[in-house]
């Protein structure tokens, strides 16, 4: 009988140190969260404040009683927003489109053909990603001016189509694939596009997924090359759009209507990460694993 309640009592002990634990890790979960959250929460709410009500609180208030879409229609009737979405919208896409061609044939050569010298160039191609982007940027903008391309959609794409990272990730996945499919389906006489088309890219959807969402966030977020290349406003990005609001749009002083340009701006990537949320961390979760 003791000991029935010597173990009664441990297993109380245990079960109240776990409900303990959890109520912590939640704690500070929702600490986080809000951390997190409260940057957007502020962006939000002083976007929908007019201008008099902002200036006039000498304390900020985390809430207003009079709110207002003002600002956003301010945001597409100061500066041309519309056409700056309209570019980034071509600059994403096509950039995003070139990236997937030449991403995953290279990922695949690396992954499944045997050539000499396959993995001392699979090692110089990872050392690029040690050259700082500073280094890069000086020799894109050279050669793209001498190239007569500043100004334009090409200028702005060329320099972004390539990235190994996503080759080394998308590399990472199709070595995960079992050897015994590639060699049935080289006895069937399946050759390696069809291979790659048919059987690789479904098995790594996921990865393929996770690639394109996190370019479109890259190239939607860019904004050093942009603003190196572009001082023509007709090719602005929405990134380079915001600094053009706040010099020749609203003027510094008018933070209510730069906040609703940004969340403008924003919330098409905001949408896009809860939409594919689950796919990002799948993609990574599997392009990092190995066997």
């Amino acid at each position: 009988m003791t000991n029935t309640q010597e173990f009664s009592s441990v297993e109380k002990k245990a079960r109240t140190k776990k409900i303990i634990g959890k109520v912590l890790v939640y704690a500070l979960l929702v600490i986080w969260a809000l951390c997190v959250l409260f940057p957007f929460y502020w962006m939000i709410l002083t976007s929908v404040k007019s201008y008099a009500t902002y200036n006039s609180e000498y304390i900020p208030k985390f809430i207003t009683l009079t709110p207002t879409l003002q600002n956003y229609a301010d945001a597409f009737s100061s500066v041309p927003l519309a056409r700056y979405f309209l570019n980034t919208i071509i600059y994403t896409v096509v950039t995003t489109g070139i990236m997937v061609v030449v991403t995953v044939p290279a990922a695949f050569a690396f992954a499944r053909m045997n050539f000499r010298g396959k993995n001392l160039l699979f090692t110089l191609f990872l050392a690029l990603m040690m050259i700082p982007n500073e280094l890069v940027i000086i020799t894109n903008f050279t050669t793209i001016t001498n190239l007569g391309l500043r100004n334009s959609f090409p200028g702005l794409i060329l320099p972004s189509v390539m990235s190994v990272f996503y080759i080394y990730l998308l590399k990472e996945n199709f070595a995960q694939v079992p050897d015994e499919l590639y060699y049935a389906a080289k006895v069937d006489g399946t050759s390696d596009f069809k291979y790659l088309m048919k059987v690789m890219l479904p098995i790594c959807k996921p990865t393929v997924v996770t690639i394109l969402i996190l370019k479109v966030i890259e190239c939607w977020n860019s904004y050093v090359w942009p603003r190196l290349i572009t001082d023509d406003q007709m090719y602005f990005l929405v990134s380079n759009g915001i600094q053009e609001i706040r010099e020749n749009g609203f003027g510094r002083e008018n933070v209510p209507a730069m906040m609703a340009a940004v969340v403008v701006i924003s919330v098409p990537l905001i949408v896009l990460f809860i939409l594919f949320r689950n796919k990002i961390m799948e993609g990574v979760a599997r392009g990092g694993t190995k066997g």
